[in-house]
């Protein structure tokens, strides 16, 4: 009798990459809540940052019909994957279980999602500030990720977040060097997108940095560059975005390693 073939594949450091990649380049996703009037399944779109541990954030209006349903029960599932070209079931995706957490005003938590959304959605200013105007945190559990076809894994929670203390160390010191680099290291931006997010065309910015890399974006494309090992504390990064630089200038001048220089 033939053996069945099982349909999950054993979670990897490449499926986790993926996962990881797909929630923090992800602009819009769909978030599935429960209609508080009858319990039935009821799916919307949202814009979609994260926070410095990965975790997705959420900026929505109390006139939402799911901004009522997290209220009444907090559970909930968010999609990202851009479908691309051909057929859309072939590209990556990722179905991540949460539990909504709903940032309180004047709080160090709505303070640093406040900033990383704006920095990634420049035009939620003109509504962040309103009082019927929400954050969202949602604090994920677990996840179903799709690779693309026969690429099937089941995540945790451990497999989504970046723990360590560079993640707290980080919160007072990401903007700050966020606004150096886009302000006077514009060039070492411009590698980082070329050499690591095989990115084109002029004006990329960093939207975010934290332990384990950079987002960096061009309008509305976003791309995810990843330190060659994650920061073990926040006095590491000047040098890891010094030598991640340097790393890029080296292949652009030399772009096959095994040619003479």
């Amino acid at each position: 009798m033939e053996e069945k073939k099982h349909v999950i594949r054993e979670t990897d450091a490449e499926a986790v990459r993926l996962a990881r990649t797909l929630i923090r380049t992800a602009r819009y996703g769909a978030i599935a809540v429960l209609d508080p009037r009858d319990g039935a399944p009821m799916a919307s779109r949202v814009a979609v940052a994260t926070d410095l541990d990965g975790a997705p954030i959420i900026l929505v209006s109390a006139l939402s019909a799911h901004t009522g349903a997290l209220a009444a029960d907090p559970r909930c599932s968010l999609l990202v994957g851009e479908p691309g070209k051909g057929d859309p079931l072939a590209h990556p995706r990722i179905s991540v279980s949460c539990r909504a957490i709903r940032l309180e005003r004047g709080t160090e938590d709505h303070a640093r999602a406040e900033r990383r959304y704006l920095n990634r959605h420049p035009k939620g200013k003109l509504y962040a500030g309103f009082p019927d105007f929400s954050f969202f945190r949602l604090e994920p559990h677990g996840a179903s990720l799709n690779g693309g076809f026969g690429k099937a894994y089941v995540l945790d929670r451990s497999d989504l977040l970046a723990n360590g203390p560079a993640t707290q160390e980080l919160a007072a010191r990401e903007q700050g060097a966020i606004d150096h680099m886009n302000a006077d290291h514009a060039d070492a931006v411009a590698i980082y997108a070329r050499q690591f997010a095989k990115a084109h065309g002029d004006g990329w910015i960093i939207t975010g940095l934290d332990a384990e890399g950079i987002d960096i974006a061009n309008s509305d494309d976003v791309r995810r560059v990843f330190f060659p090992r994650s920061l073990a504390g926040a006095d590491e990064l000047r040098q890891a975005l010094v030598e991640l630089a340097k790393a890029g200038r080296a292949l652009e001048a030399n772009p096959n390693p095994t040619d003479p220089q």
